[in-house]
């Protein structure tokens, strides 16, 4: 047993009083799941635990940060059938493979499908530790990024018809009186809707009201608060 081992169930592992980052843990040997759960708790994580990754597919998904601890060969579902699932579900959860054998052709698949890290047991536990430290966060950014376009295209479902007319010619480099042309309304019009859709995207500037457009253009479509 190691010394972090020793100590958590000598102390206790430190109480959870607000949600905080999960690692969610999916491997079929319960001795695995047992021992990462106490390493994860130890450090100040929330660790879940599963056997399979249907059982885990059933869990809604986490809105704090989070990554997955994933076992390569599953009964089922294999690691990279689930990683290829948690991608396009769950696209804030960066995934760290584990197994009991590796070879460069498997590995080199979990990489390319965005593997934030892969373990071949036995690895050491600041191994492990290090890389949940790296995809929590990369959660966190990923999580972070996706409050901002959901609260821009908040604001942006809140610009009626003429106003999205409006922001599209401006932010395209057109001037209000060239605007005004395109949309058969008067310039000082265009001046009106133009401070409307500054005021309501919360936009300091034009060049700030193009990054705003920017950051909405690029957006994954898929990108939900679910």
């Amino acid at each position: 047993m190691s010394l972090t081992h020793a100590l958590c169930h000598e102390l206790g592992a430190p109480p959870m009083l607000d949600p905080g980052p999960i690692v969610f843990v999916v491997d079929d040997d319960i001795s695995v799941r047992e021992s990462l759960e106490l390493l994860i708790r130890c450090e100040g994580w929330q660790p879940e635990t599963f056997s399979s990754g249907q059982e885990f597919l059933a869990r809604p998904r986490a809105l704090v940060p989070s990554c997955m601890v994933l076992d390569f060969s599953l009964p089922g579902l294999n690691g990279l059938e689930l990683q290829k699932r948690v991608a396009v579900e769950r696209t804030a959860m960066p995934v760290i493979f584990i197994s009991g054998y590796g070879d460069v052709p498997m590995t080199v698949q979990a990489m390319k499908a965005g593997a934030v890290e892969f373990l071949t047991k036995p690895f050491s536990e600041e191994a492990l530790l290090s890389a949940i430290r790296a995809a929590l966060e990369r959660s966190r950014v990923a999580l972070s990024r996706e409050a901002e376009i959901r609260s821009l295209r908040d604001r942006y479902a809140s610009l009626s018809r003429r106003e999205r007319q409006v922001m599209a010619l401006v932010v395209s480099g057109l001037l209000n009186k060239q605007s005004g042309g395109e949309l058969g309304i008067s310039e000082i019009t265009v001046k009106a809707h133009r401070g409307k859709v500054m005021q309501k995207m919360k936009a300091d500037s034009l060049a700030d009201l193009v990054r705003i457009a920017a950051k909405l253009q690029s957006a994954p479509a898929t990108m939900t608060a679910a």
